[in-house]
């Protein structure tokens, strides 16, 4: 893949929306007012082709973000040398603001499983992910930001709470923190947390962007499925976040049962009031 000068468009703290395949065109040709755009990195392996295309035309106007869902960070496995050089080949090109990946695994002896599972809260499993981190930092050169997932169980040998883990692993690792907030909200409903302490437990200067989506109620699971605007509830908390950590960028994700992109924008400019609402008021 070649490698294009794009402008220096580094994310706004501002809110923006998922660039989803639905979309590529509209975007390209048309131009709307978006703050800025994050993307799937896995869904730009390839060597050329349509989607590469577009990316170049958009890249070219928007701010970019690249987020991927493969790597699977907290495996057993060692990283997968492969993928780790795709999504090199991928920053490389894009010359992306954030990089992002998830605090969580997703693959056991070269086998990809179906969800974002959660890793077990302990001294070992910290260590562990830190080294990934740091080989997958050195790899690119720079410095990533790690996803908290949505959880549905939880180990028994755990020994801290989440944040705790996850803020240890920043700490050791040197990666700065995506909070995604709804995924905070449907945490702690399952598992029956206070979502406030959580956010009181992040440093402030940690978090590098949020994301808001929506979830499904299964009976007494929350299951987060991206396919829903985020609910009054997740705004609120919202709300608390962007008091305690300021204005930030904001994704609007939205991954099944994609709407029209003027959908997409109303919730992004939703959540650009609650920021600018917010300007001026960060927690100590």
């Amino acid at each position: 893949m070649s490698k294009t000068d794009y402008p220096n468009l580094p994310i706004p703290a501002q809110a923006g929306i998922g660039l989803r395949a639905q979309h590529y065109h509209q975007i390209a040709t048309e131009k709307p007012a978006i703050n800025w755009l994050e993307t799937h990195t896995e869904n730009f392996f390839g060597d050329g082709g349509l989607p590469h295309q577009y990316l170049d035309v958009i890249r070219s106007e928007y701010p970019l973000s690249l987020h991927g869902v493969g790597l699977s960070l907290g495996s057993a496995d060692a990283l997968n040398k492969t993928h780790v050089e795709k999504i090199k080949q991928t920053v490389d090109r894009y010359q992306p603001d954030l990089v992002s990946e998830h605090l969580c695994w997703g693959a056991t002896n070269g086998r990809h499983l179906n969800d974002l599972l959660p890793l077990p809260y302990t001294e070992e499993a910290i260590k562990h992910i830190s080294e990934h981190i740091d080989e997958f930092q050195n790899a690119l050169g720079r410095q990533i930001i790690i996803e908290n997932v949505s959880s549905y169980l939880e180990f028994s040998h755990s020994t801290m709470p989440e944040w705790e883990f996850l803020h240890a692993v920043s700490q050791k690792s040197g990666c700065g923190i995506l909070l995604d907030i709804n995924n905070i909200y449907v945490s702690a409903i399952n598992h029956n947390f206070n979502a406030n302490d959580y956010l009181s437990a992040i440093p402030v200067e940690s978090v590098k962007e949020m994301h808001l989506a929506g979830f499904d109620n299964v009976g007494h699971t929350l299951i987060d499925t991206h396919a829903h605007a985020p609910c009054d509830e997740v705004w609120q908390l919202y709300q608390q976040a962007l008091q305690r950590f300021g204005a930030t960028p904001t994704l609007i994700e939205w991954d099944t049962d994609i709407p029209s992109l003027d959908v997409l924008i109303g919730e992004a400019n939703k959540a650009q009031q609650f920021i600018n609402q917010s300007a001026g008021h960060v927690a100590a």
